[in-house]
């Protein structure tokens, strides 16, 4: 690892640490807060945390073109026209879908009182996110697919699967929350483990917007664990399934993206049976957590319809299957 990257690493990691508390502070002044739903007193705390691990990953990324581009280390990933274009084309795609997911955060507002963006909108506007990674043709048309083997997608691949990738990472990252550092601990989890393996098969641009937004994603994680001063809000997990998204095309790693995302599908099998409409979270019940439901309609239902679990039991518990399902695309 070059002084660089280090340097990077650690820029990303310290702008969210330091940022975080002022945006706190901020967004309470502003009203811009969620209720925290799990809890006896329901306590309305700051959200949209996607604003602030925005940041970092821009920062970090700018610190990285920065240094290759006016200090040039020998045998360093080098900085040329191409790579710039395709970092940056992430790097919009990104702010984006963040942006798309803060609006549905100020519609919301607290305990939900607006329906934020309606289940249409959603995919129809993050469906814009994709076109920067369009036209720039990031990514290779091969794919390597399970029992077929590689298929050559030619002009399918920038023109279908991207924008299907986009909008179904986006949305499917959202679908599974509502619990203090479920977020930010999964995806801790998933995006580490891609850029490792990104890393691993020199497919270092990906490395790179995986490692700066870990490290954004491990500051951010300090406040948003429980019990949580911030929330991350859509702005945040919009924003995660861009990062994979972008990892993904631009690493030629999606069978990898799509393993790490098995229990996204699996939520989403599970609200398709209430219409899209049920929540994850429960309510306080003697330090517990209980579900609204008696049907399973949700995972955490699994653990919440029990009644005997608390917060922290359920969310270490989904940080420990997806660090599962991220072990597993070393051995396909």
């Amino acid at each position: 690892m070059t002084h660089s990257t280090i340097i990077t690493a650690f820029a990303s990691f310290f702008i969210v640490l330091i940022l975080t508390p002022w945006f706190i502070r901020f967004a309470k002044r502003i009203n811009l807060t969620a209720i925290d739903q799990n809890k006896k007193n329901k306590p309305k705390i700051a959200t949209s945390g996607g604003l602030v691990l925005f940041i970092g990953i821009f920062f970090g990324l700018m610190t990285f073109i920065f240094f290759r581009t006016f200090f040039p280390e020998k045998g360093a990933l080098l900085i040329n026209n191409n790579s710039l274009t395709l970092l940056f084309a992430a790097l919009t795609s990104i702010f984006l879908i963040m942006f798309i997911g803060f609006v549905d955060d100020l519609l919301r507002k607290s305990k939900y009182e607006f329906p934020g963006l309606r289940q249409w909108e959603k995919p129809l506007l993050t469906l814009v996110a994709a076109i920067p990674l369009i036209v720039v043709n990031a990514g290779t048309t091969f794919i390597n697919l399970p029992f077929i083997g590689t298929v050559n997608f030619g002009l399918a691949y920038p023109l279908i699967l991207i924008p299907i990738m986009v909008v179904g990472a986006s949305n499917m990252v959202n679908l599974l929350g509502g619990f203090n550092g479920m977020e930010s601990g999964m995806a801790i989890v998933y995006i580490g483990m891609l850029g490792l393996f990104s890393f691993v098969n020199n497919r270092y641009l990906a490395a790179l917007i995986a490692l700066v937004t870990f490290m954004s994603l491990l500051a951010f994680y300090i406040y948003n664990k429980y019990p949580a001063r911030i929330l991350p809000g859509d702005s945040l997990t919009y924003l995660l399934g861009a990062v994979i998204v972008s990892i993904a095309v631009l690493g030629n790693i999606e069978k990898s993206a799509l393993i790490i995302s098995i229990p996204f599908i699996f939520e989403f099998v599970l609200k398709l049976r209430s219409k899209l409409k049920a929540q994850s979270y429960g309510y306080y019940k003697d330090g517990k957590i209980k579900s609204f439901y008696k049907k399973i309609y949700s995972l955490p239902h699994i653990f919440t319809r029990t009644g005997k679990f608390t917060e922290k039991q359920i969310v270490h518990f989904f940080i420990f299957i997806e660090l599962i399902f991220a072990i597993f695309i070393w051995f396909v």
